[in-house]
């Protein structure tokens, strides 16, 4: 796979590491720091969420509105940000993306006013979306083509580690400073981050005139898009029985409150080491990263529901669906630069959308099961539902993926 609108003072792919051996470049892991940084501002809000309502004056719903404007701004406006931007060198967009991303956070906590709060996180899920592509693909134009899915994976993790520190760590910070003080902290962070992408991310100049009309042409790929309804499902799959393990874990568990946060933890720590693991397959086997991660979420959520009421049993297999949830997140990246190496930019921040996207479908799936009645272990079994339809899916683009091979 070759990136081929932008290089890193030298072609695509050609192994400057920036060290030796088979490691990767400073620049990946100080792209991760940055989207751990940005990504913290996504998990903060969840868990400081009454105390903004109370903080405004306002609803507990109309507080949720404001997780929804993030979710929004990622789905819809990292395509178009994309395109606007496609003919800036990389750094410049990165940069941009998190000024912008630090600014808003910053104008959200300086006003009392609702309506500027829920223009700012829409702004902030537009930026974030941004970075998160515009970083993955920095980050394979920097490694060797066998090294892609593993940079993009290292990339990703910044996402896990928001999630087991980052979010938590930011609620303790407001539970002694009030709900801005974590917020004041991303906004720290995203500003390190800036810095450290100006000072260590090599800059990038282009091999080939960046051409809007050839991203979009290649988007129409039809097998592009049969990996982004992977995508899309696979993350509803695992995500669905995360955001409701909380009331599962003390409700049909049985275990006591003062323990979900651990247990929590370990869904992200399971998140890490299954980018670690799925970074590595996916360069070489792509498709076997992505059944192995569908197969493993559909065999988890399947247990969680039959061994509910089982504590021995659902506490290693949260650990077991955050690892299995997450090996298949570098594979997709692989597949979507493989398919799109003519539009990385445009195609990288489709695949971001679609990521929010299965997270975002997912209260309406579970709202519909509890509202007719089901209890919460209908909510794994919704999620084995899921990675089950994700399978034949995976294999369709296998199929496409050899018959084009032997073309």
């Amino acid at each position: 796979m070759s990136v081929q609108t932008e290089s890193a003072q030298q072609s695509p792919g050609s192994g400057n590491t920036g060290q030796n051996g088979k490691g990767l470049p400073l620049a990946v892991y100080l792209l991760a720091f940055s989207l751990f940084a940005m990504g913290s501002a996504e998990f903060l809000l969840a868990g400081v969420l009454p105390d903004v309502a109370d903080d405004l004056n306002i609803s507990l719903s109309s507080a949720g509105a404001l997780i929804s404007a993030f979710a929004i701004g990622v789905v819809i406006g990292g395509p178009p940000l994309a395109v606007l931007t496609l003919r800036w060198p990389r750094r410049t967009t990165l940069v941009a993306t998190q000024v912008l991303f630090a600014v808003c956070v910053a104008i959200g906590l300086v006003t009392d006013s609702y309506a500027v709060l829920l223009i700012t996180r829409f702004v902030l899920g537009l930026a974030y979306a941004g970075f998160w592509a515009v970083a993955a693909v920095t980050a394979i134009s920097l490694v060797p083509a066998d090294r892609t899915a593993r940079a993009s994976g290292v990339v990703v993790s910044g996402l896990s580690v928001a999630m087991v520190a980052g979010g938590p760590a930011g609620a303790m910070l407001s539970h002694f400073t009030g709900w801005r003080g974590g917020f004041w902290g991303v906004v720290a962070l995203t500003v390190l981050g800036t810095v450290l992408t100006l000072v260590a991310v090599p800059a990038t100049r282009a091999t080939e005139e960046p051409s809007v009309k050839r991203e979009l042409r290649t988007m129409r790929k039809p097998q592009l898009w049969v990996v982004y309804l992977a995508t899309l499902l696979s993350t509803a799959a695992y995500m669905i029985s995360y955001n409701y393990l909380a009331a599962f874990l003390t409700d049909i568990t049985g275990i006591d409150s003062v323990w979900v946060p651990a247990i929590l933890t370990l869904f992200g720590v399971g998140a890490f080491v299954g980018l670690s693991v799925g970074g590595r397959t996916a360069d070489g086997r792509p498709h076997f990263a992505f059944l192995l991660g569908a197969g493993g979420i559909l065999v988890c959520s399947v247990l969680l529901a039959a061994l509910a009421d089982h504590v021995l049993a659902v506490v290693p297999l949260v650990l077991l669906l955050g690892i299995a949830g997450f090996v298949l997140n570098p594979a997709i990246y692989g597949r979507v630069f493989a398919i799109a190496s003519q539009a990385p930019t445009l195609a990288g921040s489709t695949a971001v959308s679609m990521f929010q996207l299965g997270i975002s479908i997912v209260p309406a799936l579970a709202g519909v099961a509890l509202g007719a009645g089901a209890g919460l272990t209908a909510i794994p079994w919704i999620g084995a539902a899921l990675a089950l339809l994700t399978v034949p899916v995976v294999l369709a683009d296998r199929a496409a993926s050899r018959k084009e091979a032997q073309a």
